[in-house]
């Protein structure tokens, strides 16, 4: 399991070719990606649907080549748009598993902008060696600037937008790249993978996953959780049954409590779009 990123306050997961996205330790979106097209297609119109994408409708002054709201503002080359459009979150994962970055971003006595200016594009270089200082520079403020506005808070007051930077408000007008050099904009996104991952959470992901290789008709679950599964808690002094049990009985039993536990959150998802 890898977390992807933190976006406001849902945390994105991916997990043995499943996109999971939770907000307070809830599964509110699941996301298979058997079919890569049509899975993507889904992941990006769900996230475009729930949650702002501020990074795209704020201009940062000093970003010469950031793009802008409805692309006014190109990039410098073509493969520095196939990164931004397409593996910026593989991207912000590898910086936030990286070794050192681990290290570094807890700590009180290493300064913002030596992981922003130093740590950082050392990163980006290692996983495109084929790019140029410039581009490394370009890819390094436009990864600094989306995970700063998307990680965080924007209040409106009047006509006025402010952001929540380094602990207190910035008129959006006033943003500048220097001063989003000196914040860790990775900073929510590592408090949440430093906490343990609960048993709950882990649970949920585990089932999701298994709920996608069930075959079992909503009849045959029903069945199951009425005739069989009551019976056999009551006599395991109410043990559920195990999924992993060599009784094929039992394991079909549980399987059918992951499928109906599965059926009850998609219908809680569809409720919440």
């Amino acid at each position: 399991m890898r977390l992807e990123g933190v976006v406001q306050d849902y945390s994105l997961y991916v997990a043995d070719n499943w996109y999971l996205v939770f907000k307070d330790d809830k599964l509110v979106y699941a996301n298979s990606s058997a079919d890569p097209l049509s899975a993507s297609i889904e992941r990006s119109e769900w996230i475009k649907k729930q949650l702002r994408d501020p990074a795209q409708q704020i201009e940062i002054k000093g970003l010469e080549r950031m793009p802008r709201h409805g692309g006014c503002c190109e990039l410098s080359s073509q493969r520095v748009r196939e990164i931004v459009e397409s593996d910026l979150n593989d991207l912000k994962a590898a910086i936030l598993q990286d070794n050192k970055m681990l290290q570094a971003l807890p700590g009180e006595f290493i300064e913002p902008e030596v992981i922003n200016k130093v740590m950082i594009p050392k990163i980006i270089q290692t996983k495109y060696p084929e790019l140029s200082h410039e581009e490394v520079e370009e890819i390094r403020e436009y990864v600094l600037a989306d995970s700063v506005i998307k990680n965080s808070e924007i209040k409106e007051v009047g006509n006025k937008r402010f952001v929540r930077m380094a602990g207190k408000f910035v008129n959006i007008e006033d943003l500048h790249i220097d001063l989003i050099d000196r914040v860790n904009p990775f900073q929510k996104a590592f408090e949440v993978l430093s906490k343990s991952v609960t048993a709950k959470l882990l649970k949920v992901i585990q089932e999701t996953i298994d709920a996608g290789r069930i075959q079992m008709t909503d009849e045959e679950a029903v069945i199951l959780y009425r005739d069989k599964i009551g019976p056999f808690m009551k006599k395991n002094n109410g043990r559920e049954p195990d999924i992993h049990s060599p009784d094929p009985l039992e394991k079909r039993m549980a399987e059918a409590l992951v499928y109906l536990r599965n059926k009850k959150r998609q219908r809680q998802m569809k409720k919440n779009k």
